[in-house]
């Protein structure tokens, strides 16, 4: 379950929100009840991010930026995929592993992505392009003039920009999602500690391993 409410269809009066609950779900359908999009996710994105309409409007409003990208839809795909692996959301690295293969992507390319830093897949720009979207990332922005030198050998200054933006854009997505538990993120946290088996009794770890 997501960790905020989802927002039933009754509950709704912003159009903009039945807009989408009807195009993604149905307009016969409660998309805070009954479960699942046209696309075949879980779809509580949209039902708890309809908590708050100015949210939702600037949200999808910020899809809009496909229209008049000038970047390579599969280079930004590339930046897009890659930030939801590295920010761990499986929701956003699932749909963009997708959305790549929708647009012919070649299958050795979206298995490498993990591992793109050894892969031979990967032409000059394309790891590049992973290579910017980690620093993003993981690095918060922190990125050697060696990589930015190859994108501007290769892309425009609006097709970088357009490139960050982006990318940046769904780094956001995937912080959200993990957090909220959204979509294929609403996963119980995997680091926890292991408890000792009955019987076994506490004693002082570090005196045993340095023979103390």
């Amino acid at each position: 379950m997501p960790r905020l409410r989802e927002i039933p269809r009754a509950e709704v009066t912003d159009e903009r929100i039945l807009f989408f609950y009807d195009r993604l779900f149905g307009p016969d359908r409660d998309p805070a009840v009954d479960h699942g999009t046209v696309h075949g996710t879980p779809g509580d994105w949209w039902t708890v991010f309809a908590g708050s309409p100015n949210v939702f409007r600037h949200a999808v409003a910020g899809f809009k930026v496909y229209r008049g990208v000038k970047l390579d839809p599969l280079l930004r795909e590339l930046g897009q995929g890659r930030a939801g692996y590295a920010r761990g959301s499986q929701f956003v690295y699932s749909q963009h592993c997708k959305q790549m293969r929708s647009l012919g992507m070649a299958e050795e390319k979206i298995e490498a992505l993990p591992h793109w830093q050894i892969s031979d897949a990967f032409n000059e720009l394309e790891r590049a392009v992973l290579a910017y979207t980690d620093g993003l990332v993981y690095d918060g922005g922190r990125v050697p003039d060696a990589i930015f030198d190859v994108l501007k050998r290769h892309l425009s200054d609006e097709e970088i920009l357009e490139l960050t933006y982006v990318t940046t854009l769904y780094d956001m997505h995937a912080t959200m999602s993990r957090a909220l538990r959204l979509e294929y993120d609403d996963r119980p946290e995997p680091i926890e500690e292991v408890k000792l088996a009955d019987g076994v009794q506490v004693r002082d770890l570090s005196a045993d391993l340095s023979g103390e």
